[in-house]
């Protein structure tokens, strides 16, 4: 019997111990899930490297049948693209002169809401936040995906200009690119362009917090549309971009197709490498 355990057994006040139970009992079960994870991850890793399960099994001390089981159940480990334990999903709030108050655009909120669900589909507890239209937003915790472009959010803009490659341009009367530092390409959005059409560029990238302990993934779209598409490309392929950049912190770009009327993305694809950024950091 372990000592928190213990501890919380001892407790004689009821009200105490039915929360402290709660809170425990909600921790252990994250554990749970990271572990069936870790656990699931470490046998395909293994399979991954030319094991055969029987070989696996018999290294394990399973059997054969359990290592199979293991193969596939549980929480997929590209889930941990997003985070682990629980993630928090934070959407912009933009002042609504009409309605004089707060809210959310559309698209982001479609955004926000499917990448809810997403994670949940991969045993992640999910809450969510905003940023304020003031541009304030926490980034010092762990588990965020914000969906935030640097024009909302000084906080936001000061997390893009680390990255290594990538860079948010604002010409003074121009509108907002992204460019590529590594091959000097600029790309717009072709709402920007003459004539214009209905493709957006979209940002992806894990960038590290202010405070140095862990990461954030970043999503935005020089407008709304970007980040839709880029959620539509987690959804479709998060395994592939999970076996290529893992937990490592990177970034990349994303071509965006949208419906000009509902700005629901059509196709999605990346515009560029995903530049793994501790690689940046030496090359």
């Amino acid at each position: 019997m372990s000592d928190e355990l213990q501890r919380i057994m001892a407790i004689d006040d009821p009200y105490l111990l039915l929360r402290e139970v709660t809170t425990r009992l909600a921790a252990a079960q994250q554990e749970v899930t990271e572990l069936a994870r870790l656990r699931r991850r470490v046998v395909q890793d293994l399979h991954a490297q030319g094991m055969s399960y029987a070989q696996i099994a018999e290294k394990a001390g399973l059997s054969r049948g359990r290592i199979h089981q293991i193969r596939h159940t549980g929480p997929a480990p590209e889930g941990a693209f997003l985070g682990t334990g629980s993630v928090t999903v934070v959407t912009p709030l933009r002042w609504d002169d009409a309605k004089k108050r707060p809210v959310v655009a559309m698209a982001d909120m479609n955004s926000g809401k499917r990448l809810e669900e997403l994670a949940k589909s991969y045993g992640l507890d999910v809450s969510s936040g905003h940023v304020q239209v003031s541009g304030e937003v926490d980034l010092d915790r762990d588990g965020l995906v914000v969906v935030c472009g640097p024009g909302m959010s000084q906080a936001m803009r000061d997390l893009y200009a680390q990255d290594p490659v990538l860079a948010w341009e604002h010409p003074e009367g121009e509108p907002w690119a992204l460019v590529d530092r590594r091959t000097g390409t600029a790309y717009h959005a072709g709402a920007d362009l003459e004539p214009s059409r209905p493709h957006d560029v979209g940002y992806l990238g894990r960038l590290s917090r202010p405070d140095g302990n862990g990461s954030v993934l970043a999503i935005a779209g020089i407008h709304t549309a970007g980040s839709l598409g880029v959620v539509h490309l987690l959804a479709s392929d998060l395994s592939t971009l999970w076996g290529q950049v893992g937990e490592r912190n990177f970034s990349t770009l994303v071509s965006v197709e949208y419906d000009p009327e509902t700005e629901e993305p059509q196709s999605a694809e990346l515009l560029c490498p995903l530049y793994l950024h501790d690689e940046e950091a030496t090359a």
